[in-house]
């Protein structure tokens, strides 16, 4: 089994997590499990800077402890209406195969609670990128190894947890046989009003380059799997990327592939249904500098249409960009919105942005920031008057026993404040999560 990695390299994903997306960026993301000898005292780290005539600050509201209460946290987070998050950890738990947590709050700060402890056996093990939250309050999720078929230490599964009355109860939607309905899912799924699960794997499939799926369910409590396309590793790209896809009002889905494309440099395509099937479009393939590569998070709308996300490489200064796509008739133009700069402003993006509602966008990229860190920042992209947009970090990550390094995005909580996961920091190094108020 195999995982595209943040190099564009396909790197085997079998066993340990050494061997997942980034274990090749040096020091800190080159050994991705940590263990310390001294605890450090729980600290709250609060950063201010200032933004016109506001000031942003974000605090760590939680620090994982490693062993049973998991560590590595390489996941988006989601919020219920009760204001609840939920994510995964990619390892530790009761039987070291990862967890899926919920942080609750309360006048007294946020309680942590793991949900399941994932064996590594049928059930899945290693679940990166976090759950997805249904009408009725349960999650789904998928694992990249455990479950069965022909990969070495299992080809993955999709889960789903169900509450009832507070107990939380795990069963396995689809376990991956290595075959045509691919292998190794890494990322989190996506759900559409009718409860149809959809996400990608990185290999396996007709071609070995991965495939889209979809999962109905079916009268009897089980799920019908479809394979919706199978990449060719050509122009319409192979893999997809550790991002969830993105469902449009009219049913069509959005994602991008990391590598691959008409260039080598990842696209980013659509998948469309005509007739009762589904026709793969590539939307844009990235061409590298100045204009972008490797996009690893997903894409955002706008209220016009247009789409937005983050490459890992190229740009002016080959350290990643904020590109914007927008629709002109059959075709769309990709515009370098933002190109980073490295050192204290940032470095190699791999998120989603989230929006504010009021046209300013926020991401995090995966290094730079702080001097003594290179932990990655939380940056702010704004729109002005021209079509111009202005960037600026609005928080360095320290590193522990603050959180530090984050590869993945943030959550709003449609009150002005948005959430966030590290894979590090935090009082063990084992991984934090914060909250950011701009």
């Amino acid at each position: 089994m195999f995982w595209v990695g943040f190099d564009g390299i396909v790197l085997p994903c079998a066993g340990s997590v050494s061997s997942r997306p980034g274990a090749d960026k040096g020091e800190e993301m080159g050994n991705l499990r940590f263990s310390f000898a001294t605890s450090f005292q729980l600290l709250v780290a609060v950063a201010v800077f200032l933004a016109g005539s506001a000031a942003a600050s974000t605090t760590r509201i939680y620090s994982f402890g490693g062993g049973s209460d998991g560590e590595y946290t390489d996941t988006e987070l989601v919020m219920d209406s009760a204001g609840n998050l939920y994510g995964t950890s990619v390892q530790g738990g009761t039987f070291g195969g990862g967890t899926v947590f919920q942080l609750s709050p309360s006048s007294s700060g946020w309680t942590h609670t793991v949900l399941y402890n994932f064996t590594g056996g049928t059930d899945g093990g290693e679940p990166y990128k976090g759950v997805t939250l249904d009408a009725h309050g349960d999650l789904y999720g998928t694992a990249v190894t455990g479950g069965g078929g022909s990969c070495e230490g299992g080809c993955g599964v999709v889960y789903r947890l169900s509450n009832s009355v507070g107990v939380w109860t795990q069963s396995v939607v689809h376990t991956f046989s290595g075959g045509n309905d691919g292998s190794g899912p890494g990322s989190p799924v996506a759900i559409d009003k009718h409860g149809n699960l959809y996400g990608t794997t990185p290999t396996g499939g007709a071609n070995g380059f991965g495939v889209v799926y979809g999962l109905k369910p079916v009268a009897d409590g089980n799920w019908k799997l479809i394979v919706i396309h199978a990449f060719t590793g050509g122009t319409d790209g192979l893999g997809g990327s550790a991002s969830r896809l993105l469902i449009h009002a009219a049913g069509d889905l959005y994602g991008v592939n990391t590598v691959g494309g008409a260039n080598g440099f990842g696209n980013v395509f659509r998948l469309a249904q005509g007739n009762g099937q589904w026709q793969l479009t590539t939307l844009y393939s990235f061409k590298d500098q100045p204009d972008g590569a490797s996009p690893y998070g997903g894409v955002i709308f706008d209220k016009s249409g247009n789409l937005y996300g983050t490459t890992y490489y190229a740009g002016a200064n080959d350290v990643g960009t904020v590109y914007k796509l927008t629709p002109n008739g059959s075709s769309w133009t990709e515009s370098v919105l933002y190109s980073f700069k490295g050192g204290s402003d940032g470095d190699s993006p791999i998120s989603t942005l989230v929006s504010d509602g009021q046209g300013n966008m926020y991401g995090t990229t995966s290094d730079g920031g702080a001097a003594k860190c290179d932990c990655g920042t939380i940056f702010r992209i704004s729109p002005g008057s021209g079509g111009t947009w202005t960037e600026k970090a609005v928080y360095r990550f320290p590193g522990d026993p603050n959180p530090g390094f984050a590869y993945n995005g943030m959550v709003s909580d449609g009150k002005g404040n948005f959430y966030g996961a590290t894979v590090h920091g935090g009082s063990g190094n084992d991984g934090a999560i914060y909250k950011f108020t701009p």
